[in-house]
């Protein structure tokens, strides 16, 4: 859906203003900063983290009292898809050295490291290999690559600072050291990330760094990075993938250590038991919980199942409590809303504007900075713009880049959404993009160490999954860099557990009968059931009328 005559009677006024803003900019202008008393105020007031009621406490497991998103408690405090009584732990379907549950950028890079290290590797993905957020990142992968004017240093104290010195700083330590390494490990894989004509790596600035070190490969670098290292493993002889088929429930031993899963099959709706020496959760994030009622730039199986399942063994939660909105989702046309706008348009010098074609932030904010003045222009300033559906959105003036970096210059860092707002009948490199907050990061999750591992003996976690490096707000291109530094620690060191150190023992579910015990204490509804696996869009309606179909929670 093409522009409406009243937007495009808006968008004259971020022409007006663009030549005027444009000569500030050559002069070396730039909208001023926050404070950080500033950032503070602002997030208090108007991040959806931080709003009144956006809260609530647990009531059973690990973490019981913590307080989260109502979303994240819902799936936490939920029944068992499965009857422990039910199933017969002596029929082993799948045997293997190491189990990972996920697909993504995260597991895909584990089952690398751990086939390297002589293991037998199966991973178990919900959908199909590679349906992750990884897939879907557009914004680039921060590392140290330029000598002289950076250093790990400087990455590290970024990446505290932009998770408001709540991260656990050995994990940022192992996070921007090993940086540097992944870039020439992906490099070598085959990852053709964007370049000068010398040869070397072409770097930008996203919000919050110091240095230039985010890398891109035009703006499906999430894509270019899963399509080469998902090759890679399709390739190699030890690594099994099946597909469609999610995890519900960790299977320990006598011992309490972590010795399999229980799978269920998509498409035949079994139930199939796989016997691992150890395991490694990479199931990504959970914006398909739509926390606040956000739309979300998740892929569609972002449902939160690796909290779930690893929060009933025992693993404990962190920093769940913010949760990441992108600054730059699109809010119009309407089939595109929540859809991620890369922040590398604004890293290459794109404005926000608002209604009057104003700025009102400066772009490298960091994202929970510049989210929360977004949602002030329009809320508070009432500066928004308004859609024709009632949405308010302000002004992304991507024409900037061409104007800025040579003509044909969005089209071709952009190819990805040039193409998609075409569709539509917009051509973003002479018409600004209408952008909104949307969902985009479980900042926090499963506890973790620098190591990969867990409470749980055998169980190891790495990417979105867990909680920790990012603190309270991550930064562009940290996202990539942790699936990979993560997952390649989590493969190779559970290889070594399982050739090492993995025991033998009786399996048992008994860690869900203790916890359905729980529930049952806290008076929890027996209908709610966890993990989801798949979003719920179904009409109320529809599934009022539905008198002979029976639901376990979101699966029919």
């Amino acid at each position: 859906m093409a522009y409406t005559s009243e937007l495009k009677q808006l968008i004259r006024k971020v022409e007006q203003t663009r030549p005027l803003r444009l000569a500030k900019r050559g002069e070396g202008w730039e909208f001023p900063k926050m404070s950080l008393a500033e950032k503070e105020e602002r997030l208090r007031r108007f991040h959806p983290s931080y709003k009144d009621g956006s809260l609530q406490e647990l009531k059973v497991g690990s973490s019981k009292g913590y307080r989260l998103p109502p979303e994240i408690c819902a799936i936490l405090e939920s029944w068992s898809r499965i009857d422990p009584d039910r199933i017969d732990l002596g029929k082993i379907d799948y045997e293997t050295d190491i189990l990972i549950i996920g697909g993504g950028g995260a597991g895909t890079a584990a089952a690398l490291l751990a086939q390297e290290s002589g293991a037998d590797t199966l991973i178990a993905t919900k959908l199909r290999h590679g349906d992750a957020n990884t897939m879907m990142a557009e914004g680039g992968i921060q590392a140290v690559s330029q000598p002289g004017k950076d250093s790990p240093y400087y990455h590290y104290l970024d990446t505290l600072g932009g998770g408001h010195f709540a991260n656990i700083p050995q994990l940022v330590f192992t996070l921007v050291t090993q940086a540097p390494s992944v870039i020439q490990w992906l490099e070598g894989l085959g990852v053709m990330f964007d370049k000068k004509p010398d040869g070397n790596l072409k770097v930008f600035h996203l919000g919050g760094m110091s240095r230039k070190r985010d890398h891109v490969a035009a703006d499906i670098t999430g894509t270019e990075i899963m399509r080469t290292i998902r090759d890679e493993a399709r390739n190699r002889d030890g690594i099994r993938v099946l597909e469609f088929s999610p995890v519900v429930e960790l299977v320990l031993n006598e011992q309490g250590h972590c010795a399999g899963a229980i799978l269920y099959n998509l498409e035949t709706e079994e139930y199939f038991l796989v016997k691992a020496k150890a395991v490694i959760l990479a199931t990504g994030g959970s914006g398909r919980l739509h926390i606040g009622g956000f739309p979300t730039t998740n892929h569609y199986g972002a449902t939160g199942d690796g909290l779930v399942l690893g929060y009933r063994a025992g693993v404990g939660v962190c920093l769940l409590h913010t949760t990441q909105f992108h600054p730059t989702g699109a809010i119009f046309p309407e089939q595109a809303e929540g859809l991620l706008i890369s922040e590398k348009f604004r890293g290459a010098g794109v404005h926000l504007l608002n209604t009057d074609g104003e700025q009102f932030v400066c772009e490298t904010e960091p994202r929970d900075a510049c989210a929360s003045s977004i949602i002030r222009e329009c809320a508070r300033m009432g500066k928004g713009v308004l859609t024709p559906v009632g949405k308010v959105g302000v002004w992304l003036d991507t024409p900037m880049i061409d104007l800025l970096h040579g003509e044909g210059s969005l089209i071709k860092q952009f190819v990805g959404k040039y193409k998609l707002f075409r569709r539509y009948g917009i051509d973003i490199a002479k018409e600004p993009i209408l952008v909104y907050p949307t969902l985009h990061y479980q900042n926090g999750g499963l506890k973790f160490d620098e190591e990969g591992e867990t409470c749980v003996p055998g169980l190891y976690a790495a990417g979105e999954v867990t909680g920790g490096v990012h603190g309270e707000n991550r930064l562009g291109g940290n996202s990539l860099m942790d699936v990979l530094v993560f997952g390649r620690i989590a493969g190779k060191n559970a290889a070594l557990y399982a050739r090492e150190k993995a025991q033998g023992g009786r399996l048992t579910l008994d860690h869900v009968r203790r916890f359905h015990q729980e529930l049952k204490g806290a008076g929890v509804d027996r209908k709610k059931i966890s993990p989801i696996l798949l979003p719920d869009y179904s009409n109320p309606l529809v599934r009022d009328r539905q008198l002979t179909t029976n639901y376990e929670g979101t699966i029919r």
